[in-house]
């Protein structure tokens, strides 16, 4: 028998040499960093995860539907969006008739299908334009967006919860080998987090009382935080760590914010205070999934948009989702890269994804 060379290896030059390279060494080759231990196993877990997510949302009726990634809407205002420049030199002359930006989310489009076609869900690339250099932030990640028809919260929060618990199981069941690697080189914690996560109802509380339990465990000096704990504020990834990691040791869900807090789509309670939102906090993540039900209420929504000094007129095809027919629907929002990083014990973003791009980088 003979042996035949394919492709030969310049072995003078060749950058991965037969020792453990840190992930910031293999950031910088991520030509070859697939061919490393890790890369390798956070690809078959990210490969099991995309499969969980389709077989879930599809055995569950549920239609994908393509969104765009070229857009003329902030969804949320929640970043700065990269604009199109598109050639035009002068405002008016653009290359789509206006400005045009990549997308933040699907949500705002998804939810046209959800109101004519039921239960619908996206999953594809978003785009910030924000300057973070932080292990929990990208310029580009990938979305997962379902939208429900005649759901409200309650519905909201059940879906959220069996998705990640099914993918919980799915990885569990798939990716034995990768998990011990992990286990063993990355996360000792990870994989009776996983098991926990599966098999375990998800703790949930509202908003208030959130901030009242945080609150006694700053009272008592259990705990302290840079920021501070106020009805009316934004949860920090302090507080919410400390409600996963330190108090209950599981996923918890917070629902029903402020409506000072959230987008002004989000459907309007009783006492008109706070709305019908929810974020899924997990361990050693903090925020995984916010979601919230809609505001289907055409009278409702207009007002939350007169009150927070917005043009009414921007919004003319959102409002016609009201105006010509509509139903109560609800819908959730999660960061791929952020549950590729819950399942396998990552702790940087930029190594759950093939190529990463953040601020001052996008070779490859």
């Amino acid at each position: 028998m003979g042996v035949e060379v394919l492709g030969a290896v310049d072995g003078a030059s060749y950058p991965l040499a037969k020792k453990r390279h840190s992930i910031e060494f293999l950031r910088t080759i991520a030509h070859l960093r697939p061919r490393s231990n890790m890369i390798g196993a956070v690809s078959r877990v990210r490969n099991a995860l995309a499969d969980a997510t389709h077989r879930f949302f599809q055995d569950r009726g549920f239609l994908y539907v393509h969104t765009p990634i070229i857009t003329t809407a902030d969804c949320e205002g929640a970043g700065e969006m990269f604009q199109l420049d598109g050639g035009a030199s002068t405002e008016g002359d653009e290359f789509f008739g206006e400005p045009a930006y990549l997308t933040v989310s699907g949500q705002l489009a998804v939810e046209n299908f959800c109101c004519s076609l039921g239960d619908v869900y996206t999953f594809g690339p978003t785009f910030r334009k924000e300057k973070s250099n932080t292990a929990r932030h990208l310029s580009e990640f990938w979305m997962i967006e379902p939208e429900m028809a005649f759901a409200d919260l309650k519905d909201d929060m059940n879906c959220a919860e069996d998705y990640v618990r099914f993918c919980a199981k799915s990885v569990l069941e798939r990716c034995t080998s990768d998990l011990e690697f992990f286990q063993q080189r990355v996360d000792k914690e990870v994989v009776d987090r996983l098991k926990l996560i599966a098999s375990e109802p998800f703790k949930r509380m509202s908003y208030t009382e959130a901030v009242e339990v945080l609150q006694k465990e700053v009272a008592s000096g259990k705990a302290k935080f840079e920021f501070e704990v106020a009805w009316g504020k934004e949860l920090q990834t302090e507080h919410e760590k400390w409600l996963t990691d330190q108090l209950y040791n599981c996923p918890v869900i917070v629902y029903n914010y402020p409506k000072d807090c959230k987008a002004f789509y989000m459907r309007a309670n009783e006492d008109d205070k706070t709305v019908a939102a929810m974020d899924i906090l997990c361990p050693g993540i903090g925020e995984l999934i916010g979601g919230s039900q809609r505001e289907e209420r055409l009278d409702r929504l207009d007002a939350r948009i007169e009150e927070l000094g917005l043009n009414q007129q921007d919004f003319w095809w959102y409002r016609d989702l009201r105006r010509h027919g509509t139903v109560p629907h609800a819908g959730f929002g999660l960061g791929f890269e952020r549950l590729v990083m819950l399942c396998t014990g990552v702790p940087n973003i930029r190594d759950v994804i093939p190529f990463p791009r953040y601020p001052g980088h996008a070779q490859f």
